[in-house]
């Protein structure tokens, strides 16, 4: 049987479940979903988190640029990042790999090529590729998006079913209904300008991305056929919950 291919991205704030430090209980929360779906999923990661596993551990001293720090902190977070994804996914029978890229691979045709191959081979030989971009040498995630466009390109070049990102809301919510207790969400759209309209301004509080890098994701992730979920990376399991149409999420349909 063909098997789905999930683009799931996870953002900071899922990763540290909203708190200072990188929580082991999500990360295996992930994994525990991934190996219940594996029969009929497959799954390649993009990951943010390096630089909050870093603080955890480190606080530098500097007279430079904030970006510079962000960058340092990144190199030191990534193979921690990496270690914990590794020892939780091996006790459940999973093994990971670490691709580290940048905006301008992609826009490169023999680099796209080379990434879709080694992609590809990973995931034939039952390795969850685990994707962050690579901050020493670039600041474009650090800066704008967390990570959301780098997983909307992937999506793309890699021809998932389905772009999935967790963030710490139960997807879009409708602009009228944030000023009331209870937020609304928007289940399901086709046209994305609808969206556009009902967005704020607001950051992630780890992350650089608010809702307007995700809907800049969901726009690549449309224009190439692929469908995209955004929903609640805090709740425990999120990704079979959506699947199983079990949870509230926004659906941005497929063009």
């Amino acid at each position: 049987m063909l098997k789905k291919r999930i683009l799931l991205k996870i953002g900071s704030n899922t990763l540290t479940k909203d708190t200072d430090h990188i929580s082991r209980g999500k990360i295996e929360d992930i994994g525990r979903q991934i190996a219940a779906l594996k029969e009929e999923y497959e799954f390649i990661i993009v990951s943010s988190g390096a630089i909050a596993a870093a603080r955890q551990f480190v606080k530098l001293e500097h007279n430079g640029e904030e970006i510079n720090v962000k960058q340092a902190l990144a190199s030191i977070g990534q193979p921690h990042l990496m270690r914990i994804f590794q020892e939780n996914f091996r006790e459940l029978g999973l093994f990971t790999s670490q691709c580290l890229l940048s905006y301008s691979d992609f826009e490169k045709e023999q680099s796209k090529v080379n990434i879709k191959n080694t992609i590809n081979v990973l995931v034939a030989n039952n390795f969850i590729p685990i994707i962050n971009e690579n901050d020493t040498v670039a600041t474009d995630e650090i800066k704008f998006g967390d990570n959301d466009k780098l997983a909307g390109l992937t999506a793309a070049l890699l021809s998932a079913d389905i772009l999935i990102i967790a963030t710490n809301t139960d997807g879009i919510y409708t602009k009228a209904s944030l000023l009331s207790t209870s937020p609304k969400t928007i289940e399901e759209v086709t046209d994305l300008s609808d969206l556009l309209d009902e967005i704020g301004e607001s950051k992630s509080t780890h992350g650089t991305g608010g809702m307007q890098s995700k809907i800049d994701a969901a726009t690549i992730a449309q224009n190439a056929g692929i469908e995209t979920w955004i929903t609640n990376g805090l709740n425990d399991n999120f990704i079979t919950d959506a699947i199983e149409n079990k949870s509230t999420f926004t659906k941005i349909k497929a063009s």
